[in-house]
């Protein structure tokens, strides 16, 4: 029979490890073409890995829980399709082309025949001295990226670490253990600036999710819900933007009159044409990037004291999910897209995201961000920076108001339809002239919006 080896697949360019949170499959099961075999978690997204071929699974390489590096075998599948004494080989150079190829098609599967015991031994034995490279202090016992930033971040030194009995295959330490550790021993949890801290000092990722305990009450009502693992990634995000850039806010109230009555005139003939709805949002988003192309110093993220200037416009758009967490799905060219190609870009984000369909690919590389607090009826809002971004743009609520109107027979109130504009920026590298002069722009885009616009 022979043998394939899945790897994990590459998930985008800022993506280098995933975190295994569940396996769909076990040893023994068929599997089909295209089938997903496990779920994978990254710092951006959720995402499961399905498999190419058809077959059963004979071997998981990792356990839930455990962290993994882009490009790392996971598992091993058995087809009917070779001769029975054929073996599995790893090839450096092949895995690197696995590594390039993309999301879609995360598996490349490698099998050649008449290998002899020696040459797979040798590999094998490669590729478990990769995994075991990186042991903590002096330590002969091999603990996983997952548990060595746990015990940074609760405090617990490598001879403590090595005195605690691990349930794992062959006796190695799971993130169980730690957690059971630190529940008979009452440590406490630092604050997430530490923990943030601990996570950047050491070049390790931050905690991954823990099994979800039940809402227990206290007090005659009150109830403690332990934080999923998206919610704790938002949390020290969130910290860490607020701990990394002087956030200064800067507003802008908008006539939007015209994009109003605009869009109430074409949408209909646009659903019909094109199958889509046309919302404010990509309306937005096109003003935006018109607006970086004449500011691009709002498009830089900062590098230490070096400031890079971004040569793409990839806008981010935050998205509610269904279970109450944020996500920033991210269009890829922006500028490049005319507002039809922005709508289908924008419905497809949002669609997918709230099915909980996103790949890593499509959180990545984000050069700036848009939010659209009105959503909740909102009018205005004081958005966090989007790490490593320098800016991110929050529209509010469109509201009708009575406004004053110079005509050329003098000052009118009419009632108008009026939204705030929100710039939160990195007061690092965006002074008030800029970030004042960005949302300024961005207003005078949207209240020159030619009503009579065809699409």
């Amino acid at each position: 029979m022979a043998r394939y080896e899945l790897v994990l697949p590459k998930m985008g360019e800022s993506v280098a490890e995933a975190t295994i949170i569940k396996w769909l499959k076990q040893p023994g099961d068929s599997i089909e073409i295209d089938e997903s075999i496990l779920e994978i978690a990254t710092d951006k997204v959720d995402s499961d890995v399905p498999s190419p071929v058809a077959g059963q699974l004979i071997e998981m390489l990792y356990k839930t829980d455990d962290v993994v590096q882009v490009g790392a075998p996971i598992a091993i599948i058995q087809t009917g399709s070779s001769d029975a004494d054929t073996e599995i080989v790893r090839d450096v150079s092949e895995l690197k082309k696995e590594n390039d190829a993309t999301f879609d098609r995360p598996l490349t599967a490698k099998s050649v025949g008449q290998q002899d015991e020696e040459a797979r031994k040798v590999d094998l034995e490669s590729t478990v001295e990769k995994v075991d490279q990186d042991r903590p202090g002096t330590s002969n016992r091999f603990y996983s990226p997952l548990v060595k930033s746990m015990a940074a971040e609760e405090g617990i030194d490598i001879s403590t670490l090595d005195s605690i009995k691990g349930s794992g295959s062959e006796g190695r330490v799971t993130k169980q253990d730690v957690l059971d550790y630190i529940n008979d021993k009452g440590f406490t949890t630092p604050s997430p600036i530490s923990s943030t801290q601990a996570s950047e000092d050491k070049g390790q990722p931050a905690i991954g999710e823990t099994k979800v305990q039940a809402a227990t009450s206290v007090s005659g009502g009150d109830e403690i819900i332990e934080m999923d693992r998206m919610r704790k990634l938002i949390a020290e995000h969130m910290v860490m933007s607020k701990h990394t850039s002087p956030h200064v806010t800067s507003f802008v109230e908008a006539d939007v009159t015209n994009i109003v009555q605009w869009r109430e005139r074409v949408k209909n003939d646009f659903e019909k044409r094109e199958g889509e709805k046309i919302t404010f949002t990509p309306i937005f988003m096109e003003v935006v990037a018109k607006a970086i192309k004449d500011l691009p110093m709002i498009n830089v993220s900062v590098n230490g004291t070096q400031i890079i200037k971004k040569r793409d416009i990839n806008i981010g758009m935050a998205a509610a999910l269904p279970s109450g967490n944020l996500i920033v799905p991210v269009i890829k060219n922006a500028d490049q897209l005319n507002l039809v190609g922005l709508t289908k870009s924008v419905n497809d984000l949002a669609n997918r995201a709230r099915k909980s369909q996103l790949k890593p690919d499509d959180t990545a590389g984000g050069t700036f961000t848009l939010t659209n607090v009105g959503t909740f009826g909102n009018v205005m809002g004081t958005p966090i920076i989007n790490q490593p971004q320098a800016a991110i743009l929050a529209v509010g609520a469109i509201k009708k108001k009575p406004a004053v109107i110079e005509t050329e027979y003098g000052d009118v109130i009419a009632i108008r339809h009026m939204m705030f504009l929100s710039l939160s920026y990195d007061h690092r590298v965006v002074d008030g002239a800029l970030g004042g002069s960005f949302v300024r722009k961005v207003a005078d885009y949207l209240e020159a919006w030619d009503i009579s616009r065809e699409i």
